[in-house]
């Protein structure tokens, strides 16, 4: 484990506290140009989302229907209802993703995936670099402005973990706690970007951030403010 990577855990609760949880819920709402780019319709109704925190397992409800459900983990994505029975399900997903772009269409059982894994990381995060397979070095800082640098964290994600794209870049300020995060969303033509996260709260623990803007990533590695790809908003987070 790196120095900086001890002291990233650390401010955000700790790896001993991490162990002794096993889930964390949450209300979030999202939007964004990504979505409409996939030909969904706009919808800021609040999901309530549960995590699996040491294996890669997550639901959001309601989806599609009030008593519908998605069931997510790498090989596997369904919409079922809540009583279990399936309505829809696809088998190793990731490879449904071939071929697309930007502009791709996306079917219910995509978007399904794409937030499975999406909000598996973001809830995860930093704590998913103590699983299995993770690889994590410090890598070049960035300059968010003249006067603040935030150093780096580079995590090379193992195969069988499903997430935008096997290598990603996170940055923190000088209190230790996550400023942004780079990736490539391999699932959507590869496109580049930068995420901010703001407002950090506490919960049973936990410090993590309630509000991400991911923007398209210019050449520069400079956000674009004029195409904000996604938009979560998180709240009521409870850990157990």
């Amino acid at each position: 484990m790196t120095d900086l990577l001890a002291e990233v855990l650390e401010a955000h609760g700790g790896g001993a506290r991490w162990e002794r949880l096993s889930t964390v819920t949450a209300t979030i709402v999202s939007d964004g140009e990504l979505f409409a780019a996939k030909g969904l319709p706009r919808d800021l109704q609040p999901r309530r989302m549960t995590v699996a925190l040491h294996d890669e397992h997550a639901s959001v409800r309601p989806f599609g229907a009030p008593d519908q459900r998605t069931d997510f983990t790498p090989g596997r994505i369904a919409i079922e209802r809540t009583d279990g029975t399936v309505v829809a399900e696809r088998r190793a997903p990731r490879t449904a993703f071939t071929g697309h772009t930007l502009e791709t269409p996306w079917d219910p059982l995509d978007r399904a995936y794409f937030n499975g894994y999406a909000l598996w990381t973001y809830l995860t995060t930093p704590f998913f670099t103590l699983m299995p397979g993770m690889r994590v070095a410090e890598a070049d800082p960035w300059d968010e402005s003249p006067t603040e640098r935030w150093r780096c964290l580079r995590v090379t994600f193992p195969e069988d973990i499903a997430s935008h794209s096997t290598v990603q870049h996170f940055y923190f300020g000088d209190d230790r706690l996550l400023r942004r995060h780079d990736y490539h969303v391999d699932i959507a033509g590869g496109f580049a970007a930068a995420q901010y996260v703001h407002d950090i709260r506490e919960a049973d623990g936990i410090r993590f951030p309630t509000r991400r803007r991911a923007y398209l990533r210019q050449p520069d590695g400079r956000p674009d403010h004029d195409h904000l790809m996604v938009s979560i908003d998180l709240s009521d987070l409870r850990y157990v």
